[in-house]
């Protein structure tokens, strides 16, 4: 596969694929111009959506909608400044791009379901992206407080019935963003609507702005015949150094997942299968860091991608000469020198629960 031989040149190429759903990542691979995304070169595939039939147990329904999210897709990315809150504010021209995206399983403990994007470009090259956990009933998890930190919430044990917590993790599966909801399977139709919660900026936005910190935002999934949507209002938010937010303007975020039959996914399957073992043990060093304290802070700049470049390229090194003792003391250096653990140099008073 060509892909650490392609950084330095897609580097360059990177803010073309800037939109994907807030999350950020490493220049591996170019984003696919949106009039190429948005075409109707590859067929789609349509398939029932099953929804929520009476008397049926919801809660299998709720995990019958989140599986349907594997497969292969052809995904658009668009966003829309709509209202603007700030004097003097000019909104900035609407962004469009796509990629094609293949969605896997990597874990179904029943109340717990773990699925990694993978983007595929032409010519076999690949960026492993975001990922998505989804833990039933959870009383508790981390949440984004800004300045590069997570810090533990311990949820209302009335609101916790039923609801379904996303977690939202980078390109190196450090911890993004979360959010807690429902499935609401009426009609037929299955859509999971979120709390408000911050997030950090994405790349589309801190390559090419500095002019504000933060976003407040809600999230929509639906389940479609075609593949899945995600819908995202957002506000952006300035965060002054008193620590006072100052609301910028909004945004609507309008993401499709098209699954799709002709294009060649096969990079993807085979990118895990090399790397998976890998990935599995960085997740799980993640997962001690939280456990240490439940908060942590990542040493980095926005926009530094030294970390997410050494993560993502000693798992292509692992996927060649796969014995992960040979690579234990880089990811142990790396960690020491990004992941903080612990009280953070200044607090901060905001929660994932603040609305704007």
């Amino acid at each position: 596969m060509k892909r650490a031989s392609k950084v330095a040149a897609c580097l360059l190429l990177l803010p073309l694929l800037s939109a994907c759903a807030g999350k950020s990542f490493l220049a591996k691979t170019a984003s696919v111009p949106a009039s190429v995304a948005a075409s109707a070169d590859y067929p789609t595939v349509e398939r029932p959506v099953a929804g929520c039939a009476a008397g049926e147990n919801a809660f299998e329904c709720d995990r019958r909608a989140i599986l349907a999210m594997p497969g292969n897709y052809q995904v658009r990315f668009n966003f829309d400044e709509t209202v603007v809150l700030k004097p003097g504010y000019t909104r900035k021209d609407p962004k469009r791009s796509g990629a094609f995206e293949h969605v896997l399983l990597v874990e179904d403990t029943g109340k717990r379901i773990s699925l990694q994007h993978i983007l595929v470009m032409g010519g076999g090259t690949i960026t492993k992206h975001w990922r998505q956990d989804w833990v039933y009933e959870s009383p508790k998890h981390w949440v984004y407080v800004g300045n590069q930190r997570v810090e533990p919430r311990q949820r209302e044990a009335a609101a916790i019935p039923g609801t379904w917590t996303q977690l939202v993790y980078e390109v190196n599966d450090a911890p993004r963003y979360s959010g807690s909801g429902k499935w609401n399977h009426r009609y037929g139709v299955s859509t999971w609507t979120s709390e408000r919660g911050w997030r950090p900026l994405p790349r589309r936005e801190y390559t090419k702005r500095d002019d504000y910190q933060l976003i407040n935002g809600e999230n929509r999934h639906t389940i479609t015949p075609q593949g899945w949507t995600h819908e995202q209002d957002n506000t952006k938010v300035i965060r002054k150094e008193d620590g006072k937010d100052v609301v910028l303007v909004r945004e609507f975020g309008f993401n499709e997942y098209r699954r799709i039959d002709g294009y060649d996914f096969k990079p993807a399957l085979d990118y895990w299968k090399s790397t998976s073992g890998f990935w599995a043990d960085i997740r799980a060093r993640w997962e001690r860091a939280l456990a240490k304290d439940g908060s942590l802070t990542l040493s980095l700049r926005t926009g530094d991608e030294d970390f997410n470049k050494a993560i993502l390229e000693t798992a292509d090194a692992y996927g060649k000469d796969p014995r992960l003792d040979e690579y234990k003391t880089k990811v142990d250096e790396l960690f020491r020198k990004y992941v903080n653990v612990g009280t953070p140099a200044s607090q901060t008073k905001h929660s994932d629960s603040s609305s704007h």
